[in-house]
């Protein structure tokens, strides 16, 4: 990776999903909904059908891709945390919500209790104000 990960750039595009993928089941989508209006039949009805089911399959696609990896980000975190966080906190892991482990997974282990109290105690559940607020970014170039 030629650049530093960081919050402003940490998201990830998949080029095939959302370069190609997407552009042409939306191109299809549009050009169903064009044939289904001036042209209306049958044909076009099932070709509209099967425009919308074409979307939702690649959109649930990457929706259950990042469903498991949001899984493994917790299980991975859990464990970080039963390394990293002071005994008092230990006992609160399960307090964190699968997005809170997800958003914490970036801070650095030095970080990591500091941010994880601030969190339970301001409860902080918003991804993206929990990823601002890491100060020693780690990168994570291994996501779907």
């Amino acid at each position: 990776m030629s650049e530093t990960q960081n919050f402003k750039n940490h998201t990830k595009f998949v080029p095939p999903f959302h370069f190609v993928v997407l552009p042409i089941l939306l191109v299809n989508l549009g050009w169903q909904i064009d044939r289904l209006v001036y042209s209306f039949s049958k044909g076009a009805v099932l070709s509209l059908l099967v425009a919308v089911a074409l979307l939702l399959l690649a959109l649930s696609a990457r929706m259950m891709t990042v469903t498991v990896q949001d899984r493994v980000i917790r299980l991975e975190m859990l464990l970080r945390m039963q390394q990293m966080l002071p005994v008092d906190l230990r006992p609160r892991i399960g307090e964190f919500t699968v997005g809170q482990l997800v958003a914490l997974r970036f801070a650095s282990d030095a970080e990591l209790p500091d941010l994880a109290r601030k969190v339970l105690q301001d409860k902080v559940t918003d991804r993206k104000a929990i990823k601002q607020l890491v100060r020693d970014w780690q990168p994570d170039h291994l996501r779907a």
